[in-house]
């Protein structure tokens, strides 16, 4: 699997739990396997920070959104 499939497989879980449309598949990608979702996956509505990151003030955030959930 390449970031690209990734990437995809990600957009994909997204729109599912948005209750959106499904993107089309890219074109010779394997058919992603179901993900499961998991409470230390939900994300508080926090505001986003253009400054240092939360958990690792040393780097700038980069709004990966690990603050925002359990992360466990």
């Amino acid at each position: 699997m390449n970031e690209e499939m990734l990437r995809a497989m990600i957009r994909e879980s997204i729109a599912r739990h948005l209750g959106g449309d499904r993107p089309a598949p890219l074109a010779g990608a394997e058919t992603p396997q179901p993900l499961a979702v998991h409470a230390s996956q939900y994300r508080y509505a926090l505001p986003e920070s253009d400054g240092p990151c939360i958990i690792e003030p040393g780097v700038t955030c980069n709004h990966c959104g690990y603050c925002q959930t359990h992360g466990h």
